[in-house]
């Protein structure tokens, strides 16, 4: 397969970065990660507190690691930081390169704050700082929660220069409020006459998990089934496009501002029913970012069909959403419990990826 018939870097050129949304030190070390970025057109990484728990907690490559910081008196909080920092710096340093080559927010990896501070905006802010601070990469991007709490720390770190990636989207109207929390960050940057050039931002709106939560509301053979979570997708990217067209937007681009990018997360199936890169090929836009997980990756580059088809799924978006209130759906109340949701599951993963290590460092100083 060459570059010039590789679906993956046929997104690329279509405008629609590729990311990885997986870290492990072995990816970083065995020279995978730099074959994705120089074969596949891979454009930049994402992760979390699970994909850490299974890479740190589910694997023997950190233990020589937990077993000398623990030694050295760290408890499993700090040797967790200790670990996912050294993978970010070292990813970082990969896609350098490609970030100072693009400048537009590609070649960046993102590392979240805590999932438990996900309603407390003056510590996420702190921790984001700190982090910040820590890894010392200038394409780093601190992932924090579009929580009503969330939604001050993003103004207040994007003013304080700190790119971030806004997690756990779900609703339209919550995003609203994260391009408003993002303009007013830069606003309060070129204020102080800050540059603006070199803050990056992307929204991650979450796909697969709206269809996962809304079709078993609705009867087996509706038509409606597999279409909630495109649709609402394609609902946000239009308001991006209305966002980034509008008198407030042009004032921060013309001082050196980019666009926050729309990125579509949790586009892998997890019904069985529907393809394996369903949730790729309908999102296909300009101007917008694809996390995948290694397996949605590798199918893409196998079988991708890439080809631009956001206005189709915007213009069938309004009456398929007005569809599904028809049917009952309450698209607000399920985007919100899926944001809460989303909050504990990760503060769960969070948590279990701190046993895990607690449970490693007993177990090798036992051994």
């Amino acid at each position: 397969m060459t570059s010039q018939t590789n679906p993956l870097v046929r997104l690329g050129a279509l405008g629609q970065s590729p990311w990885y949304d997986y870290i492990t030190r072995d990816l970083v070390a065995s020279g995978e990660l730099p074959r994705l970025i120089r074969e596949d057109g891979l454009r930049g990484m994402t992760s979390n507190p699970t994909i850490f728990e299974k890479a740190i907690a589910g694997s023997r490559l950190y233990d020589a690691d937990i077993a000398r910081l623990a030694a050295e008196g760290h408890d499993a909080a700090e040797i967790f930081e200790a670990l996912a920092i050294a993978d970010v710096r070292a990813a970082c340093d990969l896609f350098r390169p490609l970030f100072e080559r693009e400048r537009n927010g590609d070649g960046t990896v993102s590392l979240e704050v805590s999932p438990t501070l996900a309603s407390d905006a003056d510590a996420t802010v702190h921790e984001a700082e700190r982090l910040w601070r820590s890894v010392d990469r200038p394409n780093l991007m601190i992932k924090i929660p579009g929580t009503q709490a969330g939604l001050r720390a993003i103004t207040r770190c994007i003013a304080d220069g700190i790119s971030v990636n806004v997690t756990l989207l779900f609703s339209v109207e919550r995003y609203a409020h994260v391009i408003d929390a993002w303009m007013t960050g830069l606003e309060q940057r070129a204020a102080t006459e800050a540059p603006l050039g070199g803050v990056h931002s992307v929204a991650s709106f979450f796909v697969s998990r709206v269809d996962t939560a809304i079709d078993p509301r609705l009867p087996v053979r509706s038509p409606l089934r597999g279409t909630a979570a495109i649709a609402n997708a394609a609902a946000a990217y239009r308001l991006f496009e209305w966002a980034t067209a509008t008198p407030r937007w042009q004032r921060l681009a013309d001082l050196g501002a980019h666009a926050q990018r729309p990125l579509w997360a949790s586009t892998s199936t997890k019904d069985p029913a529907y393809p394996d890169t369903y949730y790729v090929e309908a999102l296909v836009a300009p101007m917008t970012v694809n996390t995948l997980p290694p397996e949605t990756f590798a199918a893409y580059r196998d079988h991708g069909a890439p080809e631009v088809r956001i206005e189709e799924a915007g213009a069938a978006a309004p009456e398929r959403l007005g569809a599904l209130a028809g049917a009952g759906v309450d698209l607000a109340g399920v985007t919100r419990d899926l944001e809460e949701e989303g909050v504990r599951k990760f503060a769960a993963s969070y948590a279990a990826l701190l046993a895990g290590i607690a449970a490693k460092v007993e177990a090798l100083q036992t051994a």
